[in-house]
């Protein structure tokens, strides 16, 4: 069957760009068994959701002196418990060496991120720009649809909306993950995860009219069930961060 395909002048593979939601670890400082304690207690708070998942380093917060930084011991220790650590974030000339020589891949840091994806605090004052001005101008004038869902998101289903706003016309059920840029509404109960901010938009924010959801993140911070219990369960709420804390809000009914 080979054969016969590589005959065909079939090629062996194809190179696509894709979007592929990462979760990352923002390392202080590098201790084995701190480590490994903290990541334990994590992984206790949501199980499901650390499971068989890719995980990016960042150290463009990293205090602690890069001899103690052994990559090799981190990565073990990840996968000792199904995390599976694909790459790294920022750091220096003599991390990065270090994280090449344990096959990680290497990612620009992400310092500017705020200022690409959030407006400035002063309503007229304009974002400096980041991209090519053609490209600026274009999302200006014509920003990012959203994408609209109309139907149940099942479990194990995963809707991803790359570019902007994720607006869900019935329910997420439990075991269902809906992900985007932007806000994400949910005309529904909200049972599964959201993601919201998925590329560091802090403005981000989470709608739906019944939470009891088994996470909901926004630009990376995350409360699990246990924790969203604790205000606004059953009810519609709104969700959003302050402070890097997420804070949950009722929605005013009319």
């Amino acid at each position: 069957m080979t054969e016969a395909i590589r005959d065909s002048g079939q090629p062996a593979f194809q190179l696509k760009s894709s979007s592929v939601s990462l979760t990352s670890l923002e390392l202080a400082y590098f201790d084995t068994e701190s480590f490994e304690e903290a990541l334990r207690d994590k992984i206790r708070q949501a199980p499901g959701f650390f499971r068989d998942i890719p995980m990016i380093i960042s150290l463009e917060r990293y205090q602690g002196p890069t001899a103690e930084l052994d990559f090799f011991k981190l990565i073990g220790i990840c996968r000792r418990h199904q995390i599976h650590v694909v790459g790294v974030r920022g750091g220096d000339e003599d991390q990065r060496r270090l994280a090449r020589h344990a096959a990680l891949a290497l990612l620009p840091a992400a310092t500017n991120r705020r200022s690409a994806t959030e407006p400035a605090n002063d309503p007229a004052a304009a974002p400096a720009p980041t991209e090519p001005v053609a490209t600026v101008a274009e999302s200006s004038s014509n920003p990012a649809p959203a994408r609209i869902v109309s139907q149940p998101v099942r479990s194990g289903q995963q809707i991803y909306a790359p570019d902007g706003d994720l607006i869900v016309l019935a329910s997420v059920q439990a075991g269902a993950e809906v992900l985007a840029a932007g806000n994400i509404h949910v005309y529904g109960p909200l049972r599964g995860r959201a993601l919201a901010g998925v590329n560091g938009l802090e403005s981000a924010r989470v709608f739906c009219q019944s939470l009891e959801a088994e996470l909901v993140s926004i630009a990376g911070h995350y409360k699990i069930s246990e924790d969203l219990q604790e205000t606004g369960w059953k009810t519609p709420v709104q969700i959003q961060l302050r402070d890097d804390l997420l804070v949950v809000t009722p929605l005013e009914r009319t």
